[in-house]
């Protein structure tokens, strides 16, 4: 199967707090917030949620192509999406421009402060679906330039070929009839329980309409898992216990690629989230969202751990 991922390329750069953010508030001042925190360690990682989604789905053998506007800063990492096992070839440099950028304070609890630079992922909406040759099986709109967004899922629409929707971060700067525009015809929607919550609050729906509108729904739920809802199904998705947990950032994204790849299979709705969720844990125990590293045999050996999947992962190691 084809995946044509869009969605943010960037570099991260990634911020430790020793100490909780919660203390830190007042919420009687919130209209005046105005706080600095002192960090204690910072890294400069490769990111971006259609190259993160990408790593993991190579890592897992499945070969996908990005679709993505980048700067001239972007040679480093080229090279190693491609060494990777990533098709960069529609990922198109524009110049004068830096890469996207995403800045992420942590602190003790998890609790993440984030801001992100768009620089070349503002051009994204020059980009266009139907030039990519061959056509994808499946498109996946993830955050990005919001016209860019609009325009891909449009295109989806039009030219009949099934897309997955991520809206995530750019739900802040969607509105109510954008968001219900672009889950109508959505063959997937992927989102964590709290952006969620802010789609239905922005489009009034509740589970039960949301359903109506796309295929299948994925939710994850941080430690508590995640729920798949498809074919009339309710399927509950437990997490793999961490080794240690070290960084967050982008284990949702390691998780869509673990997803899609029991997807590309054609694997039941369960299985694909089992590995999900297993390509999370690796990413969560890790700095960065690209550093988990594993062979397919090391990740077929930790989730007969965890799960019994009746040997169809065997097909992984070939």
């Amino acid at each position: 199967m084809d995946f044509l991922l869009t969605g943010s390329v960037a570099y991260d750069y990634l911020m430790t707090f020793p100490g909780l953010f919660k203390e830190q508030i007042l919420p009687e001042r919130l209209e005046k917030i105005s706080l600095s925190f002192l960090v204690d360690s910072m890294t400069r990682q490769r990111g971006g949620i259609a190259p993160n989604i990408a790593y993991t789905l190579a890592l897992l053998g499945q070969r996908t192509r990005i679709m993505a506007t980048v700067g001239e800063d972007f040679g480093d990492y080229r090279k190693w999406l491609d060494d990777s096992g990533v098709d960069t070839s529609l990922m198109q440099v524009i110049p004068g421009v830096f890469t996207a950028s995403f800045f992420a304070t942590t602190d003790q609890s998890n609790a993440q402060l984030a801001s992100f630079y768009p620089g070349a992922m503002a051009h994204a909406a020059e980009q266009h679906i139907r030039d990519a040759r061959p056509r994808p099986d499946l498109v996946v709109v993830s955050p990005n330039d919001p016209l860019a967004m609009k325009n891909f899922t449009a295109e989806c629409r039009e030219l009949g070929i099934p897309y997955l929707y991520d809206p995530s971060q750019q739900i802040l700067r969607l509105e109510g009839p954008e968001l219900k525009r672009d889950l109508e015809g959505a063959h997937f929607l992927f989102v964590n329980d709290y952006e969620f919550g802010l789609i239905c609050k922005k489009t009034g729906y509740e589970l039960a309409d949301m359903l109506k509108h796309v295929n299948v729904l994925v939710v994850t739920r941080g430690k508590d898992g995640s729920t798949i809802y498809a074919d009339g199904r309710e399927i509950s998705i437990p997490t793999v216990p961490e080794v240690r947990i070290v960084d967050p950032t982008g284990v949702g994204d390691a998780f869509r690629g673990g997803f899609l790849t029991g997807y590309a299979r054609g694997w039941d709705w369960e299985l694909c989230g089992q590995i999900g969720s297993l390509a999370a844990t690796y990413c969560l125990e890790q700095q960065g969202t690209q550093n988990h590293k594993y062979t397919r045999a090391e990740f077929v050996q930790r989730f007969r751990e965890h799960f019994d999947d009746k040997g169809v992962l065997d097909a992984l190691l070939k």
